[in-house]
């Protein structure tokens, strides 16, 4: 066995501990085996067009066609279901690309997984709700199974392979919408949402899950940075759903089977959804020219013509 194995391991479990001691996440737990296996490897590695060579193991034949011309300093390798992945870090320049849209608003929901200001609608893939009951059959299946067995064996890999399909399904989705938003949007404003606080609600928590917020906004961080995008976020408790995004009016409530917007003050009408994206635009726009000390969103919009000229 590699030395690096153990070596990484315990470099995982040093930032784990400083995770913890800043509080940001809790205690680290130790690594289960048959769970999220996967280990690290660094020294002489070379790429090859359907083979990787790696210290130790020596050469790995590969299903897919490898990009050559990198080199990596480290690899990991893990195992998903009964499949093997093996993965790798290179260093990518940002690419400035041509921006339809200078400020977004992006809302979040269950119904619609992000609504945006320009009324544009993306909708889920809901896949764990897809495929919920094939995977409570297979469940049911294989209560009875000695753990351990040959047939218990065959059932988990199944079971892992239906997991990783759903995941796989929403991964997808997520990707195609983030890498929209974020090569044609240059300025994207989105809410910070309490997400662990959301799965709270038990009615709610399976929907919400199903949807991936955490991972949507994961990606649209690095997402803007590769593409010449900048990400705003605003503040929890701006009340974007509850705000007239005409007259700035604010409702003292609204329940979520309220599904359009009507406001008292301007009698302005609107999807609930749509109305949220716009106030999200609005105090983007809003925190940018404070963060870039402009009087303006126009100036914001020339500074940023002037320096696409420049490069």
């Amino acid at each position: 066995m590699s030395k690096c194995a153990p070596q990484y391991a315990l470099r995982y479990l040093s930032n784990a501990f400083k995770s913890f001691f800043k509080k940001t996440q809790g205690f680290p737990k130790f690594k289960k085996k048959g769970q999220h296996d996967s280990f690290t490897l660094d020294g002489a590695i070379h790429i090859e067009y359907r083979k990787i060579k790696v210290p130790v193991i020596g050469r790995i034949k590969t299903y897919e066609i490898l990009p050559t011309g990198y080199k990596p300093k480290s690899v990991t390798i893990s195992k998903q279901a009964d499949k093997w992945f093996i993965s790798w870090k290179i260093d990518a320049e940002a690419t400035q690309t041509e921006k339809k849209q200078e400020f977004v608003g992006v809302d979040l929901g269950i119904n619609h997984l992000a609504t945006l200001s320009t009324v544009e609608i993306f909708n889920g893939v809901k896949s764990y709700k897809k495929y919920e009951s094939k995977l409570g059959r297979m469940q049911y299946l294989n209560r009875h199974k000695l753990r351990g067995s040959n047939n218990y064996r065959k059932a988990q890999i199944k079971i892992a392979r239906l997991h990783q399909k759903i995941a796989n399904i929403r991964k997808d989705t997520l990707h195609k919408i983030t890498t929209y938003i974020s090569k044609n949007h240059a300025v994207i404003g989105i809410e910070d949402l309490n997400v662990s606080g959301m799965l709270a609600n038990g009615k709610l928590s399976k929907a919400i899950s199903d949807m991936g917020f955490y991972e949507f906004r994961r990606q649209l961080e690095y997402k803007t940075q590769l593409y010449g995008s900048k990400l705003v976020i605003v503040g929890r408790y701006y009340p974007s759903s509850k705000t007239c995004s005409q007259c700035g009016a604010k409702k003292s409530s609204l329940s979520l089977s309220q599904r359009f917007f009507q406001c008292d003050h301007c009698g302005f009408e609107c999807d609930r959804d749509v109305n949220a994206a716009i106030n999200l635009k609005q105090e983007a726009v809003r925190l940018t020219v404070l963060a870039c000390g402009l009087d303006s969103a126009d100036t914001f919009r020339m500074k940023q013509e002037e320096k696409a000229g420049s490069c």
